[in-house]
């Protein structure tokens, strides 16, 4: 079965609610009110942003139970899986000459519902777009979702962190060239979740999501060699230009925080095109569907790694208190004293944005805070089961940590039982 966004809104707003909002909505700040009010709640339609003819939409993916559904898995460990696997099994697009997205050409980016989130935001901002970049020449492609700002109704300034996009941007520099994107704005979620993903350079992320997807995803190849899903909803055709920068930020990041303003690549738009009733949608910043997705793949990638090392990983979860980026904890059954150890240094190395990690038994339900802070106060002796790492890599995302140099301090914490010491005096 094709992948269809629609279809997907219809069975999750039949399971957990559809709510269309038919009041006249500015796009500055009155349309983000909203989506922080039903955050990880209804899907949410806005079908009157104030002068725009383009419906909003949001709440597609907030938590897991949205990524099991995506990705038409069980459980979680079933979900992983199917990521980890698709990562390294990817399945070029069947493409089509004709795409839906084909049906309108706008005049320009002031024809989008494009949002302003929160006061103190350099501007509006897009906060979807999944860019698609590459070179036909080597077959070398990638996607990857990507906050930018609208400077002008033609242009744009967009966040570039030194990975994949970076690398294809630098090379096409390199030749004296712009570099060619299409940005793509309302796809399935299995799509947003794939290029939420880092899998190594060369593998293509919408042939991942086409792989989970049992090759149900068409594409549209544009003369470039650019390949968009043929289902997308609103397509921005343009170019990173070379070596032009313009102030980026401020914007809310998945910490709730500001990032601070950095010079960043600018986006020349050369054509906008759109379905005919095309959706706009839109994700909150530091909510709970941005949190969702940049997550996932991150909990795959740390579930991976500890199993490979420690025996007995029943969990691993990204806590939302620590941005869903920052904080992990793990349960497993443990078989030696250095399984926890073991467990925490793994978890650092999958995710080295990762600041603390606590592995806890399996009996301690990792979805209850009050469960982890008893374990915390019952079976942690911080003179023996406290690890403390000065000056590691970490997350340009978090204030506390040098961001210049990406230095952090990170701290794991073994609350599990002592195997020396008898099982029942530590259960409830």
């Amino acid at each position: 079965m094709r992948l269809n966004l629609r279809r997907y809104l219809r069975e999750r707003g039949r399971d957990k609610g559809y709510l269309e909002v038919e009041e006249e909505l500015s796009l500055k700040y009155e349309v983000a009110r909203y989506l922080k009010l039903y955050d990880g709640g209804p899907v949410l339609k806005f079908t009157k942003p104030k002068g725009r003819d383009m419906p909003i939409i949001s709440n597609i993916i907030p938590d897991s139970s949205d990524v099991l559904r995506a990705l038409g898995a069980k459980d979680l460990k079933t979900a992983y899986l199917s990521l980890l696997k698709a990562c390294e099994n990817p399945v070029k697009l069947k493409l089509k000459s004709d795409a839906p997205f084909q049906e309108v050409k706008f005049r320009d980016l002031s024809e989008l519902p494009i949002l302003t989130y929160y006061e103190k935001d350099g501007g509006p901002y897009i906060t979807t777009g999944i860019i698609i970049a590459g070179d036909k020449r080597t077959g070398l492609f990638n996607a990857s979702i990507h906050r930018m700002m609208v400077l002008s109704p033609t242009r744009l300034t967009i966040r570039v962190v030194p990975r994949h996009l970076y690398y294809i941007m630098r090379e096409s520099w390199k030749r004296g060239e712009d570099l060619p994107i299409a940005i793509a704005i309302g796809c399935h979620p299995l799509i947003y979740l794939a290029s939420a993903a880092s899998p190594p350079l060369g593998i293509f992320e919408l042939e991942v999501a086409n792989s989970i997807a049992g090759d149900g995803i068409e594409g549209y190849e544009f003369e470039d060699g650019l390949i968009v899903p043929r289902e997308t909803e609103v397509v921005i055709k343009g170019r990173i230009l070379r070596e032009v920068y313009e102030r980026e930020g401020p914007f809310v990041d998945i910490t709730g925080t500001y990032d601070r303003i950095r010079m960043q690549p600018v986006v020349e738009v050369d054509a906008i095109y759109g379905k005919e009733d095309a959706l706009y949608y839109a994700l909150l910043p530091a909510g709970k569907e941005h949190r969702t997705l940049m997550s996932f793949y991150r909990e795959a990638l740390i579930w991976r790694r500890v199993s490979e090392i420690v025996p007995g990983v029943r969990a691993v979860k990204l806590t939302p208190g620590g941005c869903k980026w920052f904080h992990c904890l793990i349960s497993l059954d443990k078989m030696s004293e250095g399984d926890p150890k073991n467990a925490i240094i793994a978890a650092f190395a999958a995710h080295p944005s990762l600041k603390m990690v606590i592995v806890v038994d399996s009996d301690i339900n990792l979805d209850d805070p009050t469960e982890v802070e008893w374990a915390l106060a019952t079976r942690f002796q911080p003179a023996e089961d406290l690890i403390v790492i000065k000056s590691i890599r970490g997350s340009s995302l978090d204030p506390s940590s040098d961001q210049e140099r990406l230095l952090t301090s990170k701290m794991g914490i073994d609350a599990t039982i002592p195997l020396g010491k008898p099982r029942e005096a530590f259960e409830k």
